[in-house]
């Protein structure tokens, strides 16, 4: 990815590379840095004394949904424990699967370990086998999880190591998750 970015970089300084097509090029190598940042942070590893700044936090969220159908709200002015970033990307990831139209994600970091998450949207859509992994693991869906899906395991199993349970309640267009 940084080889791309170099890459990009050098062609824009020769002076020939512009263009709609080196823009293209340009917000294709940002976006995809931004997506490798996101999962770094949502599935990578994570102890209790790594901290995340909150220009990061905040910045990785909107390159991440940049291009997206949904628009992100992440309110923060104090670093936080990276495991806390990761339990609330995780959570964006199980709310993206249920705005197949779109729409809007507000956080809200209400303690330690502590997040709340309305998301909203045109149309609400929760598969509950799928959503029942929150709940009870891997087993609560009832069938194998696809490679789209791992977000719900990954933040039952992140939730559960923090002893940490996550509820939500889906009203249309709203749906509430909260950790506690």
């Amino acid at each position: 990815m940084a080889r791309s970015a170099s890459g990009v970089e050098l062609l824009g300084m020769t002076g020939t590379a512009d263009g709609p097509e080196m823009d293209l090029i340009r917000d294709a190598v940002t976006d995809a840095q931004a997506r490798v940042r996101f999962f770094r942070l949502a599935f990578g590893a994570a102890n209790a004394q790594q901290l995340t700044s909150p220009r990061e936090a905040i910045g990785t969220l909107e390159g991440y949904y940049r291009t997206s159908r949904l628009s992100p709200a992440l309110s923060v002015t104090r670093d936080l424990p990276r495991r806390e970033v990761k339990l609330a990307y995780l959570m964006a990831l199980c709310a993206d699967r249920a705005l197949p139209m779109g729409g809007t994600l507000a956080f809200e970091a209400t303690g330690p370990g502590a997040w709340q998450l309305m998301a909203e949207g045109p149309r609400l859509v929760l598969d509950e086998p799928l959503w029942s992994v929150l709940r009870f693991g891997a087993g609560g869906a009832g069938r194998a999880l696809r490679p789209a899906e791992v977000q719900f395991l990954a933040l039952h199993t992140l939730a559960e190591d923090m002893n940490l349970t996550i509820n939500f309640v889906a009203d249309e267009p709203v749906l509430r998750m909260a950790t506690r």
